[in-house]
């Protein structure tokens, strides 16, 4: 009897370590950023929308050999770049797959693709960034 006792509390307690070491380990991150909120701070400081493009594209590259995700308005930040170096294919490309990957943007992407259109007539000093702010040109 005392051997069975045993047995189940070594069972018990094999169980119970197994349970705590595996909570241990790191949930894999549902998106991989690269440098993604840095850009968006670079775009609102005005600095070189190339050099963001750059960093941004590369980022996406980073991420899809990785096998991750790409996170929620990356690519519509992109997007917003391209419409400032009047990049108009490559923007709408962006906002489109923005839409594709995240439905819930389709509604906003859909404005900005319309405005975007409207801005290329009259110039685009009321473009909104992917974040929905309005850019340094629209301010002044």
């Amino acid at each position: 009897m005392l051997k069975l006792v045993t047995l189940r509390k070594a069972a018990f307690m094999s169980a119970a370590g197994s349970l705590l070491l595996g909570g241990c380990a790191a949930p894999k991150p549902l998106y991989q950023w690269e440098g993604y909120q840095t850009q968006v701070y670079e775009y609102f400081k005005g600095e070189s929308k190339e050099a963001q493009v750059t960093a941004l594209e590369a980022g996406i590259q980073k991420i899809q050999a990785q096998g991750g995700a790409v996170p929620p308005g990356y690519h519509a930040q992109l997007g917003m770049l391209y419409l400032g170096l009047g990049k108009d294919e490559q923007m709408a490309k962006q906002f489109q797959t923005e839409k594709t990957l995240f439905p819930e943007s389709a509604q906003y992407m859909d404005f900005l693709l319309k405005n975007a259109s409207r801005g290329s007539n009259a110039g685009n000093s009321g473009a909104t960034s992917a974040t929905g702010n309005t850019t340094k040109e629209s301010q002044q």
